[in-house]
């Protein structure tokens, strides 16, 4: 009797990311950043902020080929402008309101400078996104981000009203509504990326985090950021046509703890200088720590995204301490 089978073309594909950074050579990158910097008055940051950006890009690798960043200083220094206006306009009108010595203008003051944050907020993360994205590529295909602007901002207004009107708690959805929202309008070429994060969820990894760090003492504060962790790179996949990618995070408290500690020791005995070590072994850890599982065959992903040059969002992001997370 003669058996015919099909075969099978989906086959599982082998993904495994790598980071090649040294602490000399961005301990040499960050020596001329500081002192460009200091002696251009801060002019020089936007281009300190490229090259820092362009190595730890250029540093990362899956299958031993790398990722490249092609945000430009210029770019970003138009940006740095745009945000520096920005600021002083909204401390200008916070600091006329504070001088009229009323109760109630001081009051109107505070309410104005959190007004001005939560109205940047969404302009600042969706601009961020574009930008990043659209400066980075991998294997000469460049990541894109399709969010609405108009959307986001509708969504964050509703997000942190319920967020005041819950004295904060509904923080923590808020948090994952943007970190969800974004991720399902980033692409690379024609591969979607899709993430799961749940409020509930990362409510409850910050509650227990919080009152057993308490109770330890901070000693399980490493295990609130094994999970913290976890929990964002085990939300993330990828999907292209029915192929897919899922995201799993291998680190543990353990290795967070050795991290932490050993990169505070590194910092503290080399009064300061060993940050540029300390960074490194971070990425190091965080690159080495992610795995991905699926049947995307990167051969075939083809190039769908637009370039976009206004750094804007990406300077505001790093002004404010806005993670992109």
């Amino acid at each position: 009797m003669e058996m015919t089978s099909t075969q099978n073309t989906t086959q599982a594909q082998n993904y495994r990311f790598q980071f090649f950074g040294k602490g000399s050579e961005f301990f040499s990158i960050m020596i001329v950043n500081w002192l460009l910097t200091l002696i251009t008055l801060g002019i020089y940051y936007p281009w300190a902020r490229a090259k820092r950006l362009k190595y730890i890009f250029g540093q990362t690798a899956l299958n031993d080929e790398r990722f490249n960043f092609a945000g430009t200083g210029k770019e970003m220094f138009r940006g740095f402008i745009k945000v520096i206006l920005f600021y002083i306009v909204i401390m200008a009108v916070y600091i006329l309101l504070v001088l009229q010595q009323k109760p109630f203008m001081a009051f109107l003051a505070i309410v104005f400078l959190m007004a001005s944050f939560f109205a940047l907020y969404p302009l600042i993360v969706h601009g961020a996104f574009r930008y990043r994205m659209s400066r980075t590529s991998y294997r000469g295909i460049r990541f894109g981000y399709r969010g609405n602007r108009t959307e986001l901002i509708k969504n964050c207004i509703k997000w942190s009203l319920l967020t005041i009107v819950t004295f904060g708690i509904y923080g923590a959805w808020m948090s994952m509504n943007v970190r969800r929202y974004t991720h399902q309008n980033i692409r690379y070429g024609n591969v979607e990326f899709n993430n799961a994060s749940d409020g509930g969820a990362w409510f409850i990894i910050n509650l227990k985090g919080t009152l057993l760090t308490l109770v330890t003492l901070g000693i399980y504060s490493f295990w609130w950021q094994r999970n913290m962790f976890n929990y964002y790179i085990d939300c993330i996949s990828m999907q292209k046509g029915e192929q897919k990618i899922q995201c799993h995070s291998t680190a543990t408290g353990g290795g967070f703890f050795k991290l932490m500690v050993v990169n505070m020791l590194i910092t503290v005995f080399t009064l300061g200088f060993g940050v540029a070590w300390a960074q490194m072994r971070t990425q190091r850890f965080i690159w080495n720590n992610i795995k991905m599982e699926g049947d995307i065959n990167l051969d075939e992903i083809h190039q769908t995204e637009a370039e976009y040059t206004n750094a804007f969002g990406e300077d505001a992001m790093d002004f404010f301490e806005i993670d992109l997370a």
